[in-house]
């Protein structure tokens, strides 16, 4: 395909320039060749300058991407500059040229040192144009993104109007279809596991029952596996909306009946309600329940191992595809491997509930 479309330009601008122009044919061939280079026999658009920028929700993890992919198109000898604050950075011109030094020491830090930003303008046609254009102005010749899926339908866009981009999934949320990881789940589940463990420390020596409130507005990931992982005697998720409250106050007291002297409710944030329903529990069963809600704090942290290895290798892999004059394309992970796929395609996908992990909840309780 690459090569079909690399010959139809070809033939467009010689056939345009002779005929209205006047200019010899083996010229135009010439100034064709020397804008596209030619590797394992495909034409392709010469990449001297990459854009990144991350978008939408920090995630752990993102910097390890930033630092790879600079140390990557450095050894080819590219370019690269970080675009601020996301797509808002990017319509107002906010980059900063970035090279080794620059991302030095930076894989163990959290959060993203391009800082982050939700842009309303990037979700309209004329802001998306506008983006275009401006890339176009700063002498970016391609674009990596790093976020979730409104991150990467803006990624979309671009592509539709012409710049090569390359999408990563970073979301802690683990909510993109098309990929079995993105980067930030792992160190998010762990940071939330840490404080359930403290938690459950206090909780049981006062023989409490804690609720604990965990991140996912549309997705219960982060709340499944943390239940599974802190022995949680139940679990409310988002995908299953409908909470029987009464089910889990029963739960509660079979389990206390069985010799339990401590309780571990896990709910995710798109349930909420965390407050209620810990003082429900007190009123009806007369054991003294607390509700903690996590919040931001899964967002901070050093990324785990796991993060910093998904992150490096995306984003070398992320400036491989790129000058090899892929576009449109986002980064997964299918079968314990790393892929790529067309962003449309991957933004299509719909997101199956993983109902085996939660029914573990229910099995795996006392």
């Amino acid at each position: 395909m690459l090569a079909n479309k690399a010959v139809k330009r070809a033939t467009l601008e010689i056939a345009t320039c002779s005929n209205e122009f006047g200019v010899n044919s083996s010229e135009v061939l010439l100034f064709f060749c020397s804008e596209y280079y030619v590797t394992g026999g495909l034409k392709m658009k010469s990449v001297k300058r990459i854009g990144i920028l991350t978008s939408g929700g920090d995630a752990p993890g993102m910097n390890p991407v930033i630092r790879a992919v600079v140390r990557n198109a450095s050894k080819e000898g590219v370019e690269v500059v970080g675009i601020k604050r996301g797509y808002e950075g990017l319509l107002s011109g906010d980059i900063v040229n970035l090279d080794d030094a620059k991302v030095s020491d930076i894989t163990n830090r959290g959060g993203t040192i391009l800082l982050t930003a939700r842009c309303m303008e990037m979700m309209q046609e004329k802001g998306q144009q506008r983006a275009y254009e401006i890339s176009r102005v700063l002498g970016i010749d391609a674009l990596i993104v790093i976020g979730g899926d409104g991150s990467l339908t803006g990624a979309k866009k671009l592509a539709e109007l012409g710049l090569s981009v390359v999408g990563i999934p970073g979301t802690i949320d683990l909510d993109l279809p098309c990929s079995e990881y993105t980067i930030g789940f792992d160190t998010a589940v762990n940071s939330g596991m840490t404080a359930i463990s403290k938690i459950r420390d206090t909780s049981t020596s006062h023989e409490r029952c804690s609720v604990v409130e965990v991140m996912g507005r549309n997705c219960g990931a982060i709340a499944l596996w943390c239940a599974v992982a802190g022995g949680a005697d139940d679990v409310l998720v988002p995908e299953v909306p409908d909470v029987d409250e009464d089910a889990v106050i029963r739960q509660v007291l079979q389990n206390r009946a069985k010799g339990k002297n401590h309780n571990l409710i896990v709910v995710a944030e798109g349930i909420g309600q965390s407050q209620r329903l810990a003082k429900k529990i007190e009123e009806v069963t007369g054991i003294e329940s607390r509700a903690t809600i996590l919040g931001h704090l899964q967002r901070g942290g050093s990324p785990t191992a796991l993060d910093r290895l998904h992150g490096s290798n995306m984003g070398s892999m992320a400036v491989d595809l790129l000058l090899k004059g892929e576009s449109n394309r986002v980064i997964i992970v299918k079968d314990g491997k790393y892929d790529h796929m067309d962003i449309g395609e991957a933004l299509s996908y719909t997101r199956e509930f993983d109902k085996a992990l939660y029914n573990s909840v229910k099995r795996l309780s006392m």
